[in-house]
C-alpha cells in the first residue's frame, strides 16, 4: 500500500475547498487507498494555520480541530523527524522531506513549487492531480 505524507498546505486546501482535488486525496485517504502519515509537527503546523482569522469564511475553528483531531487519531502518527539538512527553498518545509524519509514514504504530496522542484533520488514530491492520477483506485 501507498505510504504518503501531505503538506499542510494540501490539508488546508482540503478543508476549506471540499470537492476539490485535494479534498480528494484525504477522501481516498478514508476510502484506505493509501496510509496517510502525520506527526506531531506537521498537526501542530496544520492547527496553527487553520487557526487563521482569514480562513473563518470557509471553515469554523471547531470543523478545523476536528480535521485535525481526526487525523491524530486515524492516520499513522509519527515521531518527529530529526532535524535534517536544508534541501528545499523554504528551510521549515524541509522537516515534511525529514518527516517522508523516516517513514519510508512512497511520496510526499504538495502544492509548493519550491518542493515539486525538488529532484529527489529517494522520495518523489508530486501534486495533489499528480497523485491521485498515480494511485490505484482514486
Amino acid at each position: 500500500m501507498t505510504r504518503a505524507v501531505l503538506d499542510p498546505n494540501v490539508l488546508v486546501a482540503a478543508a476549506i475547498r471540499p470537492g476539490g482535488t485535494p479534498s480528494r486525496c484525504l477522501v481516498a485517504y478514508g476510502e484506505g487507498l493509501y496510509e496517510l502519515v502525520v506527526s506531531p509537527l506537521l498537526l501542530a503546523e496544520l492547527r496553527s494555520v487553520l487557526r487563521r482569522k482569514k480562513f473563518r469564511p470557509f471553515l469554523t475553528l471547531e470543523q478545523g480541530e476536528r480535521l485535525v483531531d481526526a487525523l491524530e487519531r486515524d492516520a499513522r502518527l509519527a515521531d518527529d523527524p530529526p532535524e535534517s539538512p536544508a534541501l528545499s527553498r523554504d528551510p521549515s518545509d524541509d522537516y515534511l522531506i525529514a518527516l517522508a524519509r523516516s517513514v519510508g514514504a512512497h511520496v510526499l504530496v504538495s502544492g509548493d513549487q519550491d518542493l515539486l522542484e525538488l529532484d529527489l533520488a529517494d522520495l518523489r514530491v508530486v501534486s495533489p492531480r499528480a497523485f491521485l492520477d498515480a494511485l490505484p483506485g482514486a
